[in-house]
């Protein structure tokens, strides 16, 4: 049986993994989360009870805890996805994504790196680092065909995009300079279950149903590639077990929207899903508003994913249209979730992918 510890695993692409990970593979898995706004527990209670999960309530900036925790869980794989993760808040406020992007995966790196050297030949030769970063480091695609490969230079926009290109050559250097066995993945934006409700597809869906604004960056013609998280999820893994120490993958979903695009589907989804409106709303569409563009917009990311596809044979199953259906339908099935999470600190006031 191998350990994998997952960090950030109560966040969205996290707790994806952890789920994929109970359910679907025989691997024991301890989720390591500092618990901060973002990071939801009881998006793992279909798994929590599972006796192949356990929970350490750690930040990656401890590295006292780090080093209890590896020293107690021995993992085989340690898959790091802890981070803040969004845009506006990180142009808002850039100092806890210094600090937890950068600061805190140096400190996991080198708790990982001790850990690791102390290991039997058998086991440090099968321990493996996943590093799970974003497609956003790679900057604005200019080209209306280019797509973002593994060797696109780096040219980050936000201050988020930057903390975690930082976070990207860290552990770069760390497998160059310390021999540590790393594997990287690079993503688009992902869309799914389980998701924060300050992100683009779940802040609509929310609004739409309370009869609030649909604001729209801009002319709403930002182009992004949509992944269906689940999909991610698989693909992590697969990368996590089986992937060439020192590669990276980019992982897509092949559906480049426009921003708008995406609002006026999820409007019609729920023309079709959830008829029934808030008073004085006609149409969901009639919500729409567009609002001035944030700082430093891209205008266009879009992965080319040919390449986990031909070494590892990682496909999406969900097109954006089976994806995105799925998405609208658990957030009308889930209320209980999503209005916990309203009902807390959070406000409904961010509009970022």
């Amino acid at each position: 049986m191998v350990n994998v510890l997952v960090t950030g695993g109560a966040g969205f692409i996290g707790s994806a993994v952890v789920r994929h990970l109970i359910n679907d593979t025989e691997h024991q898995v301890l989720n390591l989360d500092k618990l901060t706004y973002a990071g939801n527990i009881e998006s793992l209670l279909t798994v929590a009870h599972s006796d192949r999960y356990q929970f350490s309530q750690t930040d990656i900036c401890d590295r006292t805890e780090l080093d209890r925790v590896l020293a107690e869980f021995q993992p085989d794989i340690i898959m790091h996805l802890a981070a803040e993760s969004h845009v506006d808040r990180s142009i808002e406020g850039p100092a806890d994504f210094i600090e937890t992007n950068i600061v805190g995966t140096y400190h996991l790196l080198e708790a990982a790196r001790a850990y690791w050297l102390q290991l039997s030949t058998d086991k440090k030769a099968g321990f493996r680092f996943h590093h799970i970063s974003t497609d956003e480091v790679y900057g604005d695609l200019e080209g209306t065909d280019d797509l973002f490969t593994e060797t696109t230079p780096y040219a980050p926009s936000s201050p988020y995009s930057a903390s975690k290109a930082s976070s990207d050559h860290l552990v770069r250097a760390w497998h160059r300079t310390f021999g540590l066995p790393v594997v990287l993945t690079n993503c688009s934006n992902n869309y799914g279950p389980y998701h924060f409700p300050e992100k683009l597809i779940p802040h609509m869906i929310l609004n739409a149903l309370a009869g609030k604004p649909l604001p729209v960056y801009g002319k709403g013609n930002q182009i992004r590639d949509w992944l269906y998280v689940e999909d991610h999820a698989r693909a992590l893994v697969l990368v996590a077990t089986t992937a060439e120490i020192g590669s990276t993958y980019n992982i897509g979903g092949h559906n480049e929207k426009q921003n708008i695009e995406v609002v006026n589907t999820l409007c019609e989804l729920l023309e079709e899903l959830h008829p029934e409106k808030p008073a004085g709303v006609g149409s969901y569409k009639d919500l729409i508003t567009y609002v001035k563009d944030r700082p430093g917009h891209d205008l266009r990311y879009a992965i080319d994913a040919s390449k986990i596809a031909q070494e590892l044979g990682w496909k999406p199953v969900e097109t954006f249209e089976s994806g995105l259906r799925k998405t609208v339908q658990w957030y009308l099935d889930n209320q209980i979730w999503w209005q916990r999470v309203l009902d807390g600190e959070y406000r409904l006031d961010r509009i970022g992918e």
